[in-house]
């Protein structure tokens, strides 16, 4: 951060009108949901990870033998080849909500990307829009 010099801070006597405002309010909008939606991508890459250890782990895993697997809060025993399709199953439903998230980040992004390309040229430095 940085102290503002006195030609900086002084008040332009730009008007912000209640359009600016609900622009404003936009941006913060979206600036909230794209934190939130990152933290939920990045909750779904770890699942993602966890995964793809499973998969590793039962491709190791004696194919005779039943395998616990967890399906919501229960554990049940499924034989080794059921066990390996509901994996590749969850695997596959992880990279579409992941894929699904994504595209919605990257939309949330450019709509931002426009706000501040308008409040920017209306506000210049009375306004802050960066992190």
């Amino acid at each position: 951060m940085r102290m503002l010099s006195q030609e900086e801070e002084a008040d332009d006597g730009k008007e912000v009108t209640w359009e600016d405002q609900q622009r404003i309010n936009t941006f913060s909008k979206l600036t909230t949901r794209v934190r939130s939606l990152v933290e939920k991508v990045n909750g779904l890459k770890q699942e993602k990870e966890a995964l793809d250890d499973l998969t590793m782990e039962l491709e190791l895993a004696d194919e005779d033998q039943p395998v616990l697997y967890k399906v919501g809060e229960a554990f049940l025993h499924l034989p080794h080849h059921r066990a390996m399709k509901r994996l590749e199953s969850d695997q596959a439903q992880v990279d579409g909500e992941i894929a699904k998230l994504t595209e919605v980040v990257d939309q949330c992004e450019r709509d931002m990307k426009a706000l501040k390309v308008t409040l920017y040229a209306r506000f210049g430095n009375a306004i802050n829009l960066d992190e």
